[in-house]
Parts: structure tokens; C-alpha cells; sequence
């Protein structure tokens, strides 16, 4: 699969040269990432691929936490519940446990895994909205980019690209969508010793959302802080 869009790349987003990276790495096929979504952060440190090609951890951090902002304002702009955009956000911290940034546009497979996390978490958008949407968004800086998704060539080539990526992201992930999310079980404590409105308790939303900017995946979710509505389960 040679396509591959990025945030900085040409007038119609397209680059020719860099595919999606399918199957697993090395590192996964040897068993140093396996079936378990636990890891400390030595064994993520020890086994990024996004290290081995030149990316340091500042770097890397700083991808990881451009994708979770920009899936944010994209689940808000599609207006799916916040469970949604937390599963999009589970899902690329996955996939670049298993892939390098240097070689999958971070934006292009965060389009993708929230693609898949609206269907995932039954709150499916039409794929032409999450086209058009993350276009927009992508080039905001672009006057002309709200018209230019709107040509029928480019629309169809960001539409196929979103395709294939939602394959690339399926086999990465061994097709394991499973997330156990720490909204629920908050919610039931919460309730059990009586602080909805204790600041104990936004203190915990504010805990278990900060924990989305990090990649020590199985239960990792992102949600504004100060923001205390319950998520739609």
C-alpha cells in the first residue's frame, strides 16, 4: 500500500511514497508486544519503533498528544459522545505501540481509529462527514481547503484512503477492539460514597482523563478538564 496523507503535504493532501505499515513490526512478531494491552513504560520506551527511526521520546510525546487534540475537536465537530472519541483515542495509542510515527501520518490514522471507534461504540458517522470534517480540520490554515474537499477526485481519494488506513489500523490492532473504559466503574464510586458534587470528584475525572495523553494502553481515555457530564455509556 504506497498512500499515505499527511498534516503538512501536498494541494490535495496526497503523498505517494509512504504506506501504511502492515502486519506487525518485527517487535510484535517476536513476542516483545503481545496479546495483552498492559505495558510499563520501560517495555513501551524499549520496544518504539517510532525510536528506532530517529523519533526521541520529546518528540514522540509531543505526536501522541497532537493526535489526542485533534481527535478531541473531531469527535466534538462530528458530535459523538466523549466514550467515542476516548475508544479513537485507545485505538492510535495502539497502533503506534505497534508502528512507527515516522512512517503512518499520526492525523490520517487518527481519522481512521475515529472512524472505527463510532461504529466500535454503535454511534456510527457517515464516512462522508468524517472525510469532509477531518479535511477541514487538517488544513484549517488552508482558506481553500473547505472548497477543494468538495472536488469530486479529491473527496474520493481522501475516501479510499481512509479505507485502506481502516484495514492497515484492523490488522495492526490483530482486530482486538475491546476496551474497558474507567468511566462506569468512576461513576458507580462516585454515586457509592456520595461526592458528585465533592471537588474528590472532579479531581477523579480530571485523573482519568489526563491518562488518555499516555500510551500505557488498556485504559486510557481523554476528556476536557473541568468537564464533569457523565458519558453516555
Amino acid at each position: 500500500m504506497d498512500i499515505m496523507q499527511t498534516s503538512d503535504s501536498s494541494h490535495h493532501g496526497i503523498v505517494e511514497n509512504s504506506p501504511y505499515r502492515t502486519p506487525y513490526g518485527r517487535h510484535v512478531e517476536s513476542g516483545n508486544l503481545g496479546g495483552s494491552w498492559y505495558f510499563s513504560r520501560k517495555e513501551i520506551e524499549e520496544n518504539s519503533l517510532s525510536r528506532k527511526d530517529g523519533i526521541d521520546l520529546k518528540k514522540e510525546s509531543y505526536l501522541r498528544k497532537s493526535y489526542c487534540t485533534f481527535l478531541q475537536d473531531f469527535g466534538m465537530r462530528l458530535k459523538v459522545p466523549q466514550v467515542t472519541i476516548a475508544t479513537a483515542i485507545v485505538f492510535c495509542h495502539r497502533f503506534f505501540l505497534r508502528q512507527s510515527h515516522a512512517k503512518n501520518d499520526r492525523l490520517t490514522i487518527a481519522t481512521v481509529c475515529m472512524f472505527l471507534a463510532g461504529k466500535v461504540e454503535e454511534t456510527p458517522r457517515p464516512l462522508k462527514d468524517v472525510v469532509l470534517i477531518s479535511y477541514e480540520i487538517i488544513h484549517k490554515k488552508d482558506p481553500a481547503a473547505v472548497a477543494r474537499i468538495k472536488q469530486k477526485e479529491v473527496y474520493e481519494q481522501q475516501k479510499e484512503l481512509i479505507l485502506i488506513g481502516e484495514r492497515a489500523v484492523l490488522i495492526t490492532l490483530g482486530f482486538d477492539l475491546n476496551v474497558h473504559h474507567p468511566y462506569k466503574p468512576l461513576v458507580e464510586a462516585i454515586k457509592k460514597f456520595k461526592v458528585a458534587q465533592n471537588a474528590l470528584a472532579q479531581v477523579a475525572w480530571n485523573f482519568v482523563n489526563d491518562g488518555g495523553q499516555q500510551p500505557n494502553v488498556g485504559a486510557l481515555r481523554a476528556k476536557p478538564r473541568g468537564a464533569t457530564t457523565v458519558p453516555r455509556e
